[in-house]
């Protein structure tokens, strides 16, 4: 994998059949025009988006050398699924089938995309998600969801993901939810205690949500709470788009700051080659680069 960017491909919609779910799953695939043995990228995306979103990081994550696929999850605008539809209260579980049946459907999507055959390393696939795709990526590397009782639920890890990247990760549950957090998302009270794969947790400490009673700091329980192979960027004056990682010039980024998705980028990308390729030294590199920065835009911690 070489650090200079190349030129990318991006092919949409990508339909994954899927009868159990109500829709068929449609996809987007972003990668490198040429090469091959290329990891894989699983990425869910937040509340409401779909597989055109995010853009800032899948077209730099293909420029790098990844493969980078995007479901959209039943909860999309895109679709219009009405809040009364019985699917909604299982919709995050859902979401965590579609990004199992992402990699489950690899062959298919080879074969689906012009130029694509053969050329995907299935023994370097890693996830990342923004906000609730974030938690839904969390689930594949070993986070759980507890019940009313505080007892974990299913484990959904996926062993064939080797590492993560979780942006605006929500935080645990039970009292440190907001009423209407709690009414209205009961699933979001996680356990941290399995999630044994590598991640790099990103938060932004201007991040003030209306679905915690906490500040900003709700968004590092997974570094926190987590255990060890873990890093932690907290953004200096990020809010929850993190400078504006899910579009550009999209209405949901309150924060946009071009100069802070670049470091998102950079380090997001050089944090998982390095878990994905051990000889790589870009992690390293870069960690000093924001180390000696004498004007950082954020901080990272590491266990």
């Amino acid at each position: 994998m070489s650090n200079a960017s190349t030129m990318t491909i991006t092919a949409r919609p990508v339909v994954l059949p899927a009868p159990d779910r109500g829709e068929d799953l449609q996809v987007s695939v972003s990668a490198p025009a040429t090469g091959g043995d290329l990891p894989v990228i699983v990425f869910s995306h937040g509340f409401g988006w779909s597989m055109d979103g995010y853009a800032p990081l899948a077209d730099h994550w293909a420029a790098h050398g990844f493969a980078v696929v995007r479901p959209t999850h039943l909860d999309s605008r895109r679709l219009g699924i009405p809040a009364d539809d019985p699917r909604t209260p299982r919709i995050w579980r859902l979401r965590v089938d579609d990004l199992t049946r992402v990699i489950d459907g690899l062959d298919a999507l080879e074969a689906a995309v012009p130029g694509l055959a053969g050329r995907l390393d299935r023994d370097r696939i890693a996830v990342a998600g923004h906000s609730w795709g974030a938690q839904t990526a969390s689930m594949l590397l070993g986070a759980r969801v507890l019940d009313p009782d505080g007892a974990p639920g299913e484990d959904l890890s996926d062993p064939r993901v080797k590492a993560g990247v979780l942006l605006a990760l929500t935080g645990r549950g039970g009292t440190d939810l907001s009423a209407f957090a709690a009414e209205h998302f009961p699933f979001m009270n996680p356990s941290f205690d399995g999630m044994a794969a590598p991640a790099l947790i990103v938060a932004g400490d201007h991040d003030r949500s209306p679905l915690t009673t906490r500040g900003p700091d709700w968004f590092t329980d997974a570094y926190v709470l987590g255990p060890k192979d873990k890093a932690l960027l907290t953004l200096f004056g990020a809010e929850h788009s993190l400078g504006g990682v899910p579009g550009y010039e999209v209405a949901e980024t309150t924060d946009e700051n071009p100069e802070r998705v670049a470091l998102v980028q950079r380090l997001t990308t050089a944090y998982l080659r390095g878990v994905l390729y051990p000889d790589d030294t870009g992690w390293q590199e870069a960690r000093s680069a924001l180390e000696s920065d004498p004007r950082p835009l954020g901080r990272l911690d590491i266990k």
